[in-house]
């Protein structure tokens, strides 16, 4: 490969009305996410986070059937060679100084001399997908195929999953290669499905069909395959018509929040709320919602047609466009 083809992005950026950008992954002929591939898949999640024109972000395959076939094997085999064979207990502290190694570029630099690189590299995934979790940006996963490992764990750390009709499957193969998900399956899908079925479809190895994973809350929508698209971008508009700071709000309070104890979760949703109140954007929405609610004797959310206005609108404003940022 020349080095021009080499520099060529592998994530195809395609920018939509709404502050809604389309982010095809894995452009791999076989629909594999390799090593290449996660650089640009981090610093693409950070750009979402951190850019308040960009709204959404709707991740779809490259492949004409698959959204992602899974991790390059080659990638893992190859990292996994060098790691001297040590028992848990070590590797957790390794993890650790990893994830202390990779918050500064010198010691980046200095662990990429060492094994210590493939932790680095995990605890980047790691950090991305949290980062979606708790972003104001909305994530969608436009599943246009199968998807395997890793694809799966970025389907699960998003917003809304989609997948096109047909017949296709979502899930874990790790176990069959003798190694465990590495970027979040473990976590992730049993807060979605539940912890005894994630577990025993993870030790199985068996991937959930289309059907069964709509039934069971694997994912939200199964789309005609030439809705996709228009469908998940319509999806992501909406959501991301709320708020911007509500919405980060709320994906705290209920991605974090519902990880810890229900005195800690309901200490973070206070805090959220607290915060929430004084907000530019909040005062405004709710003195308007006051002034409408004396103007028409009637609370707004009550008036013929008002709460279906206010779910385009995104908020309880009455007329005026959707806000661009919050």
């Amino acid at each position: 490969m020349s080095q021009q083809a080499a520099a060529q992005p592998r994530i195809k950026i395609e920018e939509r009305e709404g502050g809604v950008i389309i982010a095809r992954l894995a452009p791999d002929e076989l629909g594999l996410f390799g090593r290449d591939d996660a650089p640009e898949f981090i610093e693409l999640v950070r750009r979402a986070d951190q850019d308040p024109a960009i709204r959404a972000v709707v991740f779809t395959g490259s492949h004409p059937s698959r959204f992602i076939s899974h991790a390059e094997i080659s990638w893992l085999q190859e990292d996994g060679a060098v790691i001297p064979p040590v028992s848990t207990r070590v590797t957790s502290v390794v993890a650790k100084i990893a994830h202390w190694a990779a918050r500064y570029r010198l010691t980046r630099w200095v662990a990429g001399k060492t094994p210590l690189m493939g932790g680095i590299q995990v605890d980047d995934l790691h950090t991305a997908l949290l980062r979606m979790a708790t972003s104001s940006t909305i994530f969608v996963a436009a599943l246009n195929g199968s998807v395997l490992g890793i694809g799966a764990e970025i389907a699960w750390a998003c917003d809304l999953r989609l997948m096109a009709e047909g017949d296709y499957f979502i899930g874990h193969l790790e176990i069959l290669m003798g190694i465990v998900p590495g970027s979040g399956g473990t976590q992730r899908m049993p807060r979605l499905i539940g912890s005894h079925r994630a577990l025993l479809a993870i030790l199985e190895g068996r991937p959930i069909p289309a059907e069964e994973a709509l039934a069971v809350g694997a994912i939200d929508e199964i789309v005609p395959a030439d809705q996709l698209m228009s469908r998940a971008v319509e999806r992501a508009a909406y959501l991301a018509a709320r708020p911007t700071e509500a919405i980060g709000a709320v994906k705290r309070a209920v991605n974090v929040g519902s990880s810890l104890s229900l005195a800690d979760g309901l200490h973070l949703e206070r805090s959220e709320m607290l915060a929430s109140l004084p907000r530019p954007k909040a005062q405004e929405l709710m003195k308007a919602y006051v002034r409408d609610t004396a103007a028409n004797g009637e609370l707004p959310l009550y008036q013929p047609g008002g709460y279906a206005a206010a779910l385009l609108r995104g908020t309880t404003a009455t007329g005026g466009k959707k806000e661009a940022t919050a």
